[in-house]
């Protein structure tokens, strides 16, 4: 069970740092269209977040208070290189903070599809099946996102 406290206590952690890195892009893009997208994503990712909690709660598993403070740090490092690939708006740090929440919720949903093949949703009433399917719809809006900050970024049109 300990290794699944980690496990568990990973993803809360990788949950902290991906609603970090959401609202830094929406403060940057505050006004446009895509400030509306990450609105909607953090509103998501929070949910999940939260059933994530309550299946911690609901198997007795300790939250870790040093890994979200390591992610939340990580998410702040990670400004660097997205300022160097150019935070503004328009810019290939967009491309880059995109892919970024393409594979944390990839992630996301590996571990829901791990959860499902195991024996916890008799123990935990939670639909992981479902949950894998939500991961997947966030998935496929951001990589949306993604190719079109792709397109602005690589074509110059920084209009977003």
């Amino acid at each position: 069970m300990r290794e699944l406290d980690s496990y568990l206590n990973d993803h809360l952690a990788g949950s902290v740092g991906a609603l970090e890195l959401v609202d830094h892009w929406s403060e940057l893009y505050d006004g446009r269209p895509l400030a509306k997208f990450l609105s909607a994503l953090r509103k998501d990712i929070k949910a999940d977040q939260k059933t994530l909690r309550e299946l911690m709660r609901a198997l007795g598993t300790k939250e870790s208070s040093v890994r979200p403070a390591g992610a939340w740090v990580a998410e702040k490092l990670s400004r660097a290189r997205f300022a160097v690939a150019s935070d503004d708006a328009g810019g290939l740090g967009l491309v880059l903070a995109l892919e970024t929440m393409v594979m944390g919720i990839t992630g996301k949903k590996l571990l829901w599809r791990a959860l499902a093949a195991s024996d916890l949703p008799r123990k935990a009433n939670i639909d992981f099946v479902e949950m894998q399917q939500r991961a997947e719809e966030q998935i496929a809006r951001v990589e949306l996102e993604r190719i079109r900050a792709a397109r602005d970024a690589l074509s110059g049109d920084r209009a977003r």
